[in-house]
C-alpha cells in the first residue's frame, strides 16, 4: 500500500513541474513578446487595421492649339456613413433632419424610408453605410452640408472617396489620338495616344496618400478627413491639334469609308513649314459595321505604298540624273515581265510611247519602272542609298507608341526582302513599306521646298499660366534633294490634279489649287481569295504656296463600289482642303484703313496672279493704280463692293491681305 502511495505521489511531482515548466515558458513568452518583438508585433497589428492608400493625383488637361479642352480628370465622389460614429443623441437630433435633406437630393426615396434604412444601418452597426456614389464636386460639396454630415468624420460618420475619371469633351473625334493611360488589376500599362506619351513626364502629377482604418468585412474608412500627404496635380498639355480641322478631316474620312465599306482609313493634316499636326482621325469598323477610333493607324502601320511612293522613286532617279522630266519612256501595251513575273498598267493597252512626266501624271506602273530598272538595274545599291539619303529608311522617333521602322530593301542586307525583282517591284511601291504619317512627312518636305520636318504634337506644356516648357520645330533633313528636283517633283504633283490625263484631275477646282499623287495597291496578292486594295492620296495645298499637307489611306474598300485612289481617298483630301480654305480664314478681318508700309510694286502681274489664284482671298492692293485695283476686286469669285476714297495710287485698303471674303462685303479702298 505505501508503494502505491509513493507511486502516485511522484506522478503528482512530475505532472506539478510540468505545470510549472509551462508556466514558466508562457511566461518567458509573453516577456519576449512584450519587450523584445513588442514593435514587431506593434507594426504587424497597425498594418492588418490601418493601411496608407494611395490618393491619385489629378491628371493634367489635355488642350488643343486653339484652347479647346480635349482631355481632362474629372473628380468623383462616394459618400458613405459611418452609423456607429455619432452618439446617440447627435444621431437622434440630427437623423430627422438629415433623411429630409437625403429625400429631397434623391428625388426617388421618402424621407420616412430613408430615415428607417439608416436606423437599420445603425443597428446592424454599419460603418460603411453607401449614401451617394459617384457624383460630382458639387453635389459633394452639397452633401457635405447636410445635417449629421456636416459634422465631419468623428461627430458625424461621414466618409469620402475620391476618383478620378477621364473624359473626352470631343467625344470619339481624335479618342485615340489624343490617348489615354490605363493600368490593369496585373500591373500591365496601356499608353496610346499623346496622352499615354507625355503622361509619365507632364500629365500624370504626384499621387497623395491618406491612412485608412480596417472596419471589418473587408472594408476600410478613412481615419481623417485631411490627407496624409496631398495629391500634387499634374502639368496641362497643349497639342498642336486645330478642333475645327479635326472636325473637318473626321467626317470626311467617315462619310466615304461608310459610302466605300471600307474596313478602315486615317487622315492626317501637317502644317507645312512647321510639321504641326492639325488634325489626325483614325477610323475602323466594328462587328456592327459602325466606325469608331479603333487604333492609330497613321502613326502605328505599315504598309506598301504603291504609286505614292512613285514620287520617291523619281525624286531619286532625277537626283542621280538617269532620267528627266522630258525623257520619253515607252510603256510597251502596259505589260513588262521581269523573272516571269509581270508588271501591268491600269489602262488596257499601256500609253504607247511617253514622258517621263506623264508617266507619273498617269501613274503608269510599266512607265515609271522603266525609268528605274534602266538608271538602277546595274548598281541598285545606289539607288538605295539615294533613299537612305532622303531620311526613307529611318523612322520619324515619335513620341507616340508604336512607330513601325521603314521597310526598304537592300541587296547588302540579309533576310531584307531582297530579289531579282526587289527594284523593278520598289519603283512603282512594291516590297517598300511605310506608314502614313512616313510617307506624309516627306510629302510634306516637297511641299517645304525640300526641308523634311519632325511631325508634331505637343506645343508648350503649363501649369495654370505659367509655362513650363515649349517645343519648337525640328529639321530631320535640311535638304532631301537639290532645289531643282524638288522643282520638277513640285510641278509633277501639281500636274496630277490640273491636267485633264492626271489621275487627280477629279479633285481639280478653280478656285484654289492642290497638287498630290494617288495611290492604289494591291494587298493579300499572294491569295487570290483575299485580294484587297489599298487606297491612298497624298499631297498638299495651296499648290504654290502650301500652308498644309494631308494624306488620306482607305484600306480594303469595297471592290463592287470601287477601290481606285483617285476615287476612295482623294474626295477625302479635297473636302478636306475645300473645307480648311473656305472655313478657316488666313487671317482674322481687321477693317481698318491703316496705310502698310509697303514698297509700290511695279509688276503688276504679282497681283493679278495672286487675285486670280485665290479668287476668294483678299489680296495685297496697296501700290496698285486705283482703276486696276478695283477692277480686279470686281473680277474676283465673291460678290464685294467696293468703295474708293481718291484716285493715283492705292496706299490703304479696309480689308487686310489674306483674309477670307465674304458675300456682299465692302471694301474700303483709300487711294493718294
Amino acid at each position: 500500500m505505501a508503494v502505491n502511495d509513493k507511486n502516485i505521489l511522484n506522478r503528482l511531482y512530475f505532472i506539478a513541474g510540468c505545470m510549472f515548466i509551462f508556466a514558466v515558458a508562457v511566461v518567458f513568452k509573453l516577456l519576449t513578446i512584450q519587450f523584445v518583438q513588442g514593435e514587431k508585433y506593434k507594426a504587424l497589428a497597425t498594418k492588418r487595421v490601418v493601411k496608407n492608400v494611395v490618393i491619385p493625383a489629378n491628371r493634367g488637361n489635355v488642350y488643343s492649339v486653339n484652347g479647346n479642352l480635349l482631355a481632362t480628370s474629372i473628380p468623383k465622389y462616394d459618400i458613405r456613413f459611418d452609423a456607429l460614429t455619432p452618439s446617440v443623441r447627435v444621431f437622434e437630433k440630427n437623423i430627422k433632419a438629415l433623411s429630409d435633406s437625403l429625400a429631397k437630393y434623391k428625388g426617388n426615396r421618402s424621407s420616412s424610408q430613408i430615415e428607417a434604412r439608416l436606423r437599420r444601418a445603425r443597428a446592424n452597426k454599419n460603418r460603411y453605410y453607401l449614401l451617394a456614389r459617384n457624383v460630382g464636386y458639387s453635389d459633394y460639396i452639397r452633401l457635405r452640408k447636410f445635417p449629421l454630415l456636416e459634422l465631419g468624420a468623428f461627430k458625424g460618420g461621414l466618409i469620402v472617396e475620391q476618383t478620378t475619371k477621364r473624359e473626352h469633351p470631343m467625344g470619339g473625334i481624335a479618342e485615340r489620338t489624343i490617348g489615354y493611360e490605363r493600368i490593369d488589376e496585373k500591373g500591365n500599362v496601356t499608353r496610346p495616344g499623346i496622352d499615354g506619351a507625355f503622361g509619365i513626364r507632364y500629365l500624370r502629377g504626384v499621387d497623395g496618400q491618406r491612412k485608412k482604418q480596417r472596419i471589418g468585412k473587408g472594408q476600410w474608412k478613412p481615419l481623417t478627413d485631411a490627407n496624409e500627404i496631398e495629391p500634387k496635380d499634374g502639368y496641362d498639355v497643349y497639342t498642336t491639334i486645330d478642333v475645327n480641322i479635326q472636325d473637318i478631316a473626321h467626317h470626311a474620312l467617315l462619310e466615304q469609308l461608310e459610302k466605300y465599306k471600307a474596313d478602315h482609313g486615317c487622315v492626317v493634316v501637317m502644317e507645312t513649314e512647321t510639321g504641326e499636326i492639325r488634325a489626325i482621325s483614325n477610323l475602323g469598323r466594328n462587328k456592327n459595321g459602325k466606325y469608331y477610333e479603333r487604333l492609330n493607324y497613321a502613326v502605328g502601320e505599315s504598309h506598301e505604298s504603291g504609286s505614292t511612293f512613285k514620287l520617291m522613286a523619281l525624286a531619286a532617279a532625277f537626283e542621280d540624273k538617269v532620267a528627266d522630266t522630258s525623257d520619253v519612256v515607252d510603256t510597251e501595251k502596259g505589260i513588262l515581265t521581269f523573272y516571269g513575273k509581270k508588271v501591268r498598267d491600269s489602262k488596257y493597252g499601256g500609253y504607247g510611247k511617253i514622258t517621263v512626266s506623264k508617266a507619273f501624271e498617269v501613274s503608269s506602273n510599266t512607265g515609271i519602272v522603266k525609268v528605274i530598272d534602266k538608271g538602277y538595274s546595274n548598281n541598285p545599291e545606289k539607288f538605295v542609298d539615294r533613299l537612305y539619303e532622303m531620311n526613307l529608311n529611318k523612322n520619324l522617333d515619335l513620341p507616340i507608341i508604336g512607330e513601325p521602322e521603314p521597310v526598304i530593301p537592300d541587296p547588302r542586307v540579309k533576310n531584307n526582302r531582297w530579289s531579282g525583282i526587289a527594284l523593278q517591284w520598289m519603283a512603282y511601291g512594291y516590297g517598300v513599306s511605310f506608314t502614313p504619317l512616313q510617307t506624309l512627312t516627306f510629302y510634306n518636305a516637297v511641299a517645304n521646298n525640300g526641308v523634311m520636318v519632325k511631325p508634331r504634337f505637343l506645343k508648350e506644356v503649363k501649369s495654370f499660366d505659367k509655362v513650363i516648357e515649349t517645343f519648337d520645330s525640328e529639321v530631320i533633313n535640311e535638304k532631301i534633294c537639290s532645289k531643282e528636283t524638288i522643282g520638277k517633283l513640285q510641278a509633277l504633283l501639281k500636274n496630277v490634279v490640273d491636267k485633264d490625263h492626271g489621275t487627280g484631275h477629279r479633285l481639280y477646282s478653280e478656285y484654289f489649287s492642290m497638287a498630290g499623287k494617288t495611290g492604289t495597291c494591291q494587298k493579300n496578292y499572294s491569295d487570290k481569295s483575299k485580294l484587297a486594295y489599298i487606297s491612298s492620296f497624298a499631297g498638299y495645298f495651296p499648290a504654290e504656296n502650301p500652308k498644309y499637307s494631308c494624306i488620306v489611306v482607305v484600306h480594303e474598300p469595297d471592290k463592287s463600289v470601287g477601290y481606285y485612289g483617285a476615287d476612295v481617298s482623294g474626295p477625302v483630301f479635297k473636302k478636306v482642303a475645300q473645307k480648311i480654305f473656305t472655313a478657316t480664314p488666313i487671317t482674322d478681318e481687321i477693317e481698318s484703313l491703316g496705310i502698310e508700309s509697303v514698297a509700290v510694286e511695279k509688276d503688276y502681274e504679282h497681283f493679278y496672279e495672286t487675285a486670280q489664284t485665290y479668287k476668294t482671298i483678299m489680296p495685297n492692293v496697296v501700290g496698285m493704280p486705283a482703276m486696276d485695283a478695283v477692277a480686279l476686286l470686281e473680277n474676283m469669285q465673291v460678290d464685294v463692293r467696293v468703295e474708293l476714297n481718291g484716285d493715283g495710287v492705292i496706299n490703304g485698303q479696309s480689308i487686310l491681305k489674306d483674309t477670307k471674303l465674304k458675300n456682299n462685303q465692302t471694301i474700303v479702298l483709300k487711294a493718294s
